[in-house]
This record gives C-alpha cells, sequence and structure tokens, in this order.
C-alpha cells in the first residue's frame, strides 16, 4: 500500500500566513446558530423538528486564491508565456503536470533572503543523484516551511532566481512548488536589494521566467522534511476556477513504501 503525506497546510485565520492586507478571514457557524436557517426551507418545520435542534454548520470565507497552499498558474506571472502566447489560467493547466514523480531539493541551509542559482540547483540534484526528466516535479524545502502561521513567516527562507527556475524548466520541469511564501525572495529582502542595485529585473524575477516558458508552482507546501529527496510522486490538481490566476489544491505526496 502507498503511504501518503499531506504537504498542504489549513486554510486558517488569525495567524500570519500572508502580508497584512492579503490574509484570509473564516467566519464559524455552528449547528445551533443555523437551525432557522434549515427549517426556513420546510414551511411549517419549527427548530424542535430537528434532532436535536440543530442546524448544519457551515463556514462563510473572505479568501483570495493566493491563500493557503496554491497552485498558480501562469496568468499570475504575466499575460503571456511561451515568449508571446497568451498565458494560461488555473482552468486550463494540463493534469498531467499535476501528478507526476517529484524530487526534494533541500535549501533550508540558505539564509533568509538568498536567492538560489543555476549552481546551487545542479549541486543538489547531483548530490541527490537525479537527472531531470520532462514533467518532473521538483519542490524546495526552505527553512520557512516549519515557520508557517508565526511572525516571521513571510519573511523566512531563500527564494529561487531565474535562472534557477530557467534551469528547472529547460529540462522540461512544468510544475514547481516551495513551502515559503513565494517562489522568489522574500519581498522584504528583494527590496533592499532593489534599494541598492536600482535594477528593476530583480523584482519577482523567479516567477518572471514563466513569461519565456510557461510552468505552474505551488506555495505554501508544508511538512517538506518528512519527505525523501526523490521516490514519491506529487498529487497537486487546483480548483477549477474559471479564467483564474490561482486556485487552492490539497497537496500530497504519494510514497511506494
Amino acid at each position: 500500500m502507498p503511504r501518503f503525506v499531506d504537504v498542504s497546510v489549513p486554510l486558517r485565520a488569525g495567524i500570519a500566513s500572508d502580508p497584512p492586507g492579503h490574509l484570509p478571514e473564516i467566519d464559524y457557524y455552528s449547528h445551533r446558530e443555523t437551525a432557522q436557517d434549515v427549517v426556513s426551507f420546510f414551511p411549517g418545520a419549527v427548530v424542535d423538528d430537528l434532532p436535536d435542534g440543530e442546524g448544519w454548520a457551515i463556514e462563510r470565507v473572505r479568501i483570495t486564491t493566493h491563500n493557503g497552499t496554491h497552485l498558480d498558474a501562469p496568468y499570475h506571472y504575466s499575460s503571456t508565456m511561451d515568449g508571446g502566447a497568451r498565458a494560461i489560467t488555473i482552468d486550463e493547466v494540463p493534469l498531467e503536470w499535476c501528478f507526476q514523480p517529484a524530487v526534494k531539493l533541500d535549501f533550508r541551509h540558505f539564509e533568509d533572503g538568498y536567492l538560489a542559482t543555476a549552481a546551487d540547483v545542479a549541486a543538489e540534484l547531483e548530490r541527490i543523484g537525479h537527472e531531470l526528466r520532462p514533467l518532473d516535479i521538483v519542490v524546495v524545502n526552505t527553512a520557512a516551511g516549519v515557520r508557517y502561521g508565526a511572525d516571521d513567516y513571510v519573511s523566512t527562507g531563500c527564494g529561487m532566481g531565474r535562472d534557477a527556475t530557467l534551469h528547472l524548466l529547460e529540462r522540461g520541469v512544468r510544475l514547481t512548488g516551495t513551502d515559503a511564501w513565494s517562489w522568489d525572495a522574500p519581498f522584504v529582502h528583494t527590496a533592499k536589494r532593489y534599494a541598492r542595485e536600482h535594477d528593476p529585473a530583480v523584482i519577482w524575477e523567479g516567477h518572471k521566467a514563466g513569461r519565456e516558458i510557461g510552468y505552474c508552482h505551488i506555495e505554501k507546501l508544508h511538512n517538506l522534511e518528512s519527505l525523501p529527496d526523490k521516490g514519491f510522486r506529487l498529487s497537486c490538481f487546483p480548483v477549477k476556477i474559471h479564467a483564474a490566476s490561482a486556485g487552492w489544491t490539497r497537496a500530497v505526496a504519494i510514497l511506494d513504501d
């Protein structure tokens, strides 16, 4: 029997999962609170007609498609991909991209704000003894993974630079992932770099690599440290939202023990 490892975070309000202004909000309604709503569908019924006087438990959420563990479509990064073609939205992402053999790059040792290079990727692939194949999924384990919900989560971990991203895409990878808030280095660190260099190319450079070769990535993965470097598959089908830039996913690693 295969072993399933949940590598998603729970969608949860009241924690530092996103920058201010981008946090999810969830209202919870108990069985007691909704009992009157339930009986209103049945003329003549009263709350006492329901077992234990209970209605249904429901939640109302105010979120973006980028809250929680989610899959970004190429359309999120730009209106174009593959050198000028229309960028695909989340409902157009090929399903075969979302269920493939996967490998893990362990970049937990890099300092916060570090921008991983193509050489870093190549060295890590050599360390784990893996040669990339088309449609392999590549996930990056950063120092941010264990900080989800903590005040410093959004600013923690390394990012993937343009050259590192293209190194993967040029070898046929079309789906990547990270346990950090962003595939790129945390904005607070990139902002300091921009202030020094005044080079607009440093802004969102890993994401913007999708203008050259269209790809998807998952953000806010979790529990990657429990996975082996290779030898597992990843399932990360996104919720099908019409014409959207992203969709939430219950990402699951599958290990054939």
